[in-house]
């Protein structure tokens, strides 16, 4: 899905790590912090996957059934817990629903050309893939902006436990926001 090379492998190295840091964050109690870090890290493994190029990785045609499948049941999971109004939720929402829309034009590309690790991916439907990247970009520059500290106001205490911290939370969600945008930029 994704350019050749070391490019390709840097998208799986950082979808790789925030999944697993993710796995981390399950082990905290905290009320709903499991059901959101297990959805993002499903994410990020999923992503990693998607990116790691053809000439490694082929998937069968019916490995990207299994992802719309999957990542269907994960939207209705997100459109559920939407409902309350939680930005985050709705930000799921649609992180859910650009995996099944990526996994369905991987399935409908030509037989010859998946796409998968080959750079640009046909089967996409143009108005929707410029409206997730716009969507994506927005999200990338809005999340990136809130990395950078204030400054000059009072500091909330830090969490003791390094999986608890806002900032490496954000980070790892600007991460996956980032790769998503990569792997929109192909299809």
């Amino acid at each position: 899905m994704h350019a050749p090379g070391p490019a390709a492998w840097l998208l799986v190295a950082l979808c790789a790590a925030t999944s697993a840091y993710c796995l981390l964050r399950m082990r905290d109690p905290g009320q709903g912090v499991r059901g959101t870090a297990g959805g993002e890290a499903l994410m990020g493994l999923a992503m990693a996957v998607m990116a790691v190029p053809a000439a490694v990785l082929r998937p069968p045609a019916w490995t990207w059934i299994c992802y719309a499948v999957v990542f269907s049941a994960a939207a209705l999971r997100a459109l559920w817990a939407a409902r309350r109004g939680s930005a985050h939720h709705a930000h799921h929402l649609v992180g859910t629903l650009a995996m099944v829309y990526m996994a369905w034009a991987m399935a409908s590309a030509p037989t010859g050309h998946t796409g998968h690790g080959g750079g640009h991916m046909s089967g996409g439907i143009p108005l929707v893939t410029g409206v997730l990247l716009v969507y994506y970009a927005a999200y990338v520059l809005r999340t990136g902006t809130r990395l950078v500290p204030a400054g000059g106001g009072p500091q909330s205490p830090a969490p003791t436990h390094w999986t608890g911290r806002t900032e490496v939370v954000r980070a790892c969600r600007l991460a996956m926001a980032t790769g998503m945008l990569a792997m929109l930029l192909t299809v």
